[in-house]
């Protein structure tokens, strides 16, 4: 791999590496699969063979942005060194050869839209998710148009969604949107820049308010009401369908080897959601991450204002799900305002009762998704007494975010939508011991984790289908997830914690 080695040198990185024949056991040499993320603030990339073992990963952080009051953005640079950083310390972790990676998926947060020129030139940063500048379009369009973009969409107008976001552009950077000649999403800009192939999937459609999700195609009535043509909008296919092949320029910059097969990919959810072993009716899945979700595998969408509904890569499925906006964003706030580490926050807390002898955390800290749809509600501690400690508060939070959760399951109950009464536990904040058993207690439900659950390995997996070398997404899961622990609630705090809560 002479690109490789000569471009890892160019770039400051690793020297030449050895090339170990990764041998199976009927003695035929071994091929991967590779799926990449890009998450809110860094980039993760697994390599996983066709056994379905994690052969290496490796993680690149990038920055995000805040120029103005409410804005949040990315630079669609800052991706694409990630994106080489990860894949030039992944072949020398791994010591691969990248002739043997059979295929290639990016995923990534939905509805994190590029306006580029003609030329498939970017315009400006990325306007990320979280951006609230656009929360006058949202309630302009919520009022005008509000029913209407429902019934195609199965979504109110909210300021994480495109097609407000590009009304506030429109309305705030004319110079701007006057030059659209293509709009990307994140992930498809970065499979761009590996193929040169402009499309997207119909998952990551569904994320823009910009689809019609009865008809399933692009809206030329929704485009209007932000003011594009429909002809800026990259064409649709499946997120299993390999769209390109990797081009000479990105090989240079990545290690990876001219001609591998790139599909097209999709969301970060999804691919977690599916990376969790989450793939049949019923699944259900609770994420601890930056925000806390809980979403269930459904054989139809449910349309609601408390929740967000997607479908899932297995033919026929969706995860309609709900969502509390600051769940370990929540403990990472307390941690960087007031100091400390996660270790021992943990073991202090433990030691307090559950109930925080009265204290309450509500983690509204960016507004709040369900069950209210307010992105004006604070966060707050309340019921504090001189007897309170800091280990009081620090329980405190995690207990609010719980609670936050239970609200959550609250709304899929109302709804009559069925579950198991085990879930899948996802995201960083299921690492720790002690608030995976809390959110069990509280909700009521046994959690399990796997080893790992990231998104990027549901990438890779999904790499794994377009490349035949897994069936489906059943067989793909029964291979890739591995089991790691199981929390069973106890019912007994659970009752003590509400009656004090």
């Amino acid at each position: 791999n002479i690109i490789g080695v000569a471009t890892a040198i160019a770039l400051g990185g690793p020297g030449p590496r050895v090339d170990r024949e990764k041998i199976t056991k009927r003695g035929k040499k071994l091929k991967y699969l590779l799926g990449i993320d890009f998450g809110g603030g860094a980039s993760k990339a697994t390599l996983i063979d066709e056994m379905g073992n994690i052969t290496a990963e490796s993680t690149a952080e990038y920055p995000t942005l805040y120029p103005e009051q409410g804005a949040c953005e990315q630079s669609p640079d800052d991706w694409i060194a990630a994106l080489c950083k990860n894949t030039l310390e992944l072949l020398e972790k791994s010591g691969i050869n990248p002739a043997d990676i059979l295929c290639i998926a990016v995923d990534s947060a939905t509805h994190t839209f590029l306006p580029c020129d003609n030329n498939f030139a970017p315009l400006m940063n990325a306007v990320h998710w979280t951006d609230t500048r656009s929360r006058t379009e949202a309630n302009a369009l919520k009022s005008k148009n509000g029913d209407e973009i429902f019934k195609k969409t199965f979504h109110k107008p909210d300021t994480i969604w495109t097609l407000p976001q590009l009304l506030w552009l429109k309305n705030n950077r004319p110079e701007v949107f006057s030059k659209i000649g293509h709009i990307f999403f994140e992930k498809d800009y970065i499979r761009y820049f590996l193929t040169g192939v402009f499309c997207t999937d119909y998952i990551e459609a569904q994320g823009s308010m910009l689809y019609d999700c009865v008809s399933q195609k692009w809206s030329d009535e929704l485009c209007a009401l932000c003011g594009i043509d429909i002809s800026v909008l990259p064409p649709i296919v499946a997120p299993t369908d390999v769209i390109g092949k990797i081009q000479e320029s990105a090989a240079q910059k990545t290690g990876l080897k001219v001609g591998t097969p790139v599909v097209c990919g999709t969301t970060d959810t999804c691919m977690e959601v599916f990376a969790s072993g989450a793939t049949q009716k019923g699944d259900i899945t609770v994420k601890l991450a930056t925000a806390g979700r809980i979403c269930v595998i459904t054989d139809k969408p449910y349309p609601d204002r408390d929740l967000v509904n997607y479908s899932h890569i297995a033919k026929g499925l969706w995860y309609p799900g709900t969502a509390t906006k600051a769940c370990a964003a929540s403990y990472r706030w307390y941690r960087d305002t007031f100091g400390g580490d996660y270790k021992e926050l943990d073991a202090a807390a433990a030691k307090i009762p559950i109930g925080c002898e009265g204290m309450i955390y509500h983690p509204y800290l960016n507004g709040e998704l369900s069950p209210y749809a307010d992105p004006m509600l604070c966060g707050s501690f309340t019921g504090i007494r001189a007897t309170h400690t800091r280990a009081h508060f620090t329980r405190a939070v995690l207990e609010g975010v719980c609670y936050s959760l239970l609200d959550s399951k609250a709304v899929l109950d109302k709804l009559g939508i069925e579950y198991g009464s085990v879930a899948a536990a996802i995201g960083g904040g299921t690492k720790g011991e002690l608030w995976r058993q809390m959110t069990a207690d509280v909700l009521g439900i046994t959690l399990k984790t796997a080893e790992s659950s990231d998104s990027s390995l549901g990438s890779a997996m999904l790499a794994g289908i377009a490349a035949g070398v897994f069936k489906n997404p059943l067989d793909a899961v029964a291979r890739c997830v591995k089991p790691k622990s199981v929390t069973v609630p106890n019912p007994e705090p659970r009752k003590t914690g509400q009656s004090e809560g």
